[in-house]
């Protein structure tokens, strides 16, 4: 019952903003509300998981038949269940104070709350079909963030969104198919289930690579991500970014870990595809970042290559790298979110895009520039920034199946990273103002609070003495190789 209503609390709470008519404030209150009630039951999941009890399958068969409707409550999926909800609540309070200056604000927030649903129950998933069900309604609720303006570049964008999330979906689909043809099932297993070297296995595995990889922002796949965030407001650059994106990773990790068996993916070699791919992406990316002038862009073109350390983490099948895989995905939604939350609120003060028209602004918004250089130096992967530790533990992994090549890749994309976001800094503080940003104040609360709380995430668990989410990362990735339970 309960996955139920951490999923469609959020749904129905969507509907209910979208049908009654309310004034702002009881409005931000029922927002607030759904969000807060949904991200505290999804707290209760952990206690699924306590001792040896590490998985909780829970089935509707009269649902959807033949296939019925099933959630999983696992390690992987109540850790970004956790991280997704919490990032969420966060952004939520932000876009109480950014979202004022927009008449669309009723049907934001309605479209937000049924997106988070819908994410949600894409990490409850326990099967392929429930998992392709809410990912679909998450790509389509979440086209109406990405198009909020209204205007011709924001309608260009989203059509591109879309046409990608279709073809995305029918890739999933086609993925899907092959598998229950192949085995007649399409429940996920610890372990995995599927080792067949066949043209249709191959095919199903290309076809959710296609699939999760268009969500995560793998290279070629990534065409739609640097056009939607510039269009799309903050809050929701956020949330696709911080949250959504990682749907993708998380998607690959299934199919990687709990439909086919790992050790016949690397013995038939159809993990390297994702290899390649993961390097193109992070070296593509953090070139494509450097190229840019508008902000938003180049943390865009950011995302797409922080994604490839991801799925670098899964395709190198190693424990190690595994940790800093997970790790990764806590420590580049808190670092990410954190970024553009800042970006959207420099830009909604100033009216400017482009990040030479930022010089000087850090002695007017200089809590809003400290949080960013913070969230800047994990990035880079500085220590003592949670950053560091991900990539730490991703360069251990590369080389614990002997692959330092890999290890040079990850050095030589922070080298890159530093190139795009120090110039940030730098025009923020040491540059002299070329416009006249006198009258701006960091005066909105809603706006500041969830950027401290979420900077201060990116030094937090790098430096307490026990880290909570490093143990988490690990007891997941040992559960995914199917070793011990370890927290």
């Amino acid at each position: 019952m309960l996955p139920f209503l951490i999923i469609f609390i959020p749904i129905l709470g969507g509907l209910f903003v979208a049908a009654v008519d309310m004034n702002d404030t009881l409005r931000d209150r029922v927002v607030m509300a759904v969000t807060t009630v949904t991200t505290m039951l999804c707290l209760f999941l952990y206690t699924f998981l306590e001792g040896d009890k590490v998985l909780v399958v829970l089935d509707y068969p009269k649902l959807l038949p033949p296939f019925g409707v099933s959630f999983r409550i696992d390690w992987l999926s109540v850790i970004l269940v956790t991280i997704a909800s919490v990032v969420w609540l966060l952004v939520t309070v932000y876009a109480f104070g950014y979202m004022r200056t927009t008449d669309k604000i009723k049907r934001y927030h309605a479209f937000t709350l049924i997106t988070l649903g819908a994410t949600l129950g894409t990490l409850l998933a326990g099967d392929l079909v429930t998992l392709f069900l809410f990912f679909e309604l998450m790509s389509f609720a979440s086209y109406v963030l990405v198009i909020h303006d209204g205007d011709a570049q924001a309608l260009k964008a989203g059509f591109l969104y879309l046409i990608m999330t279709i073809g995305g979906g029918l890739a999933f689909l086609f993925g899907v198919m092959g598998v229950y043809q192949l085995t007649g099932s399409v429940n996920f297993a610890t372990g995995g289930f599927l080792a067949i070297d066949s043209g249709l296995s191959l095919g199903a595995f290309i076809g959710f690579l296609i699939g999760f990889g268009m969500k995560a922002g793998m290279f070629p796949l990534h065409i739609w991500l640097p056009e939607a965030h510039p269009v799309a407001p903050s809050p929701s650059s956020a949330l696709l970014s911080g949250v959504m994106l990682k749907i993708g990773a998380f998607g690959l990790l299934r199919i990687i870990f709990n439909v086919y068996k790992f050790q016949f993916l690397k013995e038939v070699g159809w993990i390297n595809y994702l290899l390649v791919a993961a390097v193109l992406t992070i070296l593509l990316g953090s070139i494509f970042a450097i190229l840019q002038t508008n902000l938003k862009r180049r943390l865009a073109y950011s995302s797409v290559a922080q994604m490839g350390y991801i799925l670098l983490g899964m395709a190198l099948l190693s424990e190690k790298a595994l940790v800093g895989d997970v790790f990764h995905i806590f420590t580049h939604a808190i670092m990410k979110s954190c970024l553009f939350l800042v970006s959207g609120y420099m830009i909604l003060a100033t009216g400017k895009t482009d990040i030479d028209d930022f010089k000087g602004i850090g002695k007017r918004m200089p809590i809003s520039m400290v949080c960013f250089t913070m969230a800047s130096l994990s990035m880079i992967g500085i220590p003592p920034f949670n950053g560091f530790l991900s990539k730490w533990f991703l360069g251990l992994g590369a080389l614990e199946v002997n692959q330092p090549l890999l290890a040079i890749v990850l050095l030589v994309s922070s080298l890159l990273n530093a190139v795009y976001y120090l110039p940030i800094v730098i025009n923020a503080f040491f540059r002299k103002e070329e416009h006249d940003f006198s009258m701006i104040k960091e005066d909105s609360y809603k706006m500041l609070i969830p950027v401290v709380i979420l900077a201060i995430a990116t030094v937090f668990f790098d430096i307490i003495p026990v880290n909570v989410l490093l143990n988490l990362s690990e007891v997941t990735a040992s559960t995914l190789f199917g070793g011990g339970f370890g927290l």
